[in-house]
């Protein structure tokens, strides 16, 4: 796993790892990055279903109750299988800029 940090957006990246390694290192590392928005870029996983993606939705739900990002990467769902709480996009660039307009509209209501 590759964990990117930039401003406050914290990259985490599957690479030659297993789905289920992957999981338990992001969950390994997730308290040192919760106060960043989180991208978790699952590109290089092609056999990825949406029920992998529900071994984010409570980390997912609790990140962004705290006003934070939570955002996946992959194209390999079909996305009307995910479930609607969960923010999947099929690029890094939808990521960024899905967590730009984010934080926008947060300083808005603040």
């Amino acid at each position: 796993m590759i964990i990117d940090r930039q401003e406050n957006i914290a990259l985490f990246t599957q690479e030659s790892l297993s789905f289920r390694t992957f999981v338990e290192r992001f969950r390994e590392n997730y308290d040192k990055h919760k106060k960043d928005n989180i991208i978790l870029n699952l590109q290089e996983i092609s056999n990825l279903t949406a029920n992998d993606l529900t071994e984010f939705f409570e980390v997912s739900e609790d990140h962004r109750k705290g006003n934070k990002s939570f955002v996946i990467v992959t194209n390999a769902v079909n996305y009307d299988d995910v479930h609607d709480n969960m923010v999947v996009v099929p690029t890094l660039k939808e990521a960024y800029d899905l967590i730009e307009m984010e934080d926008i509209e947060r300083d808005l209501d603040a």
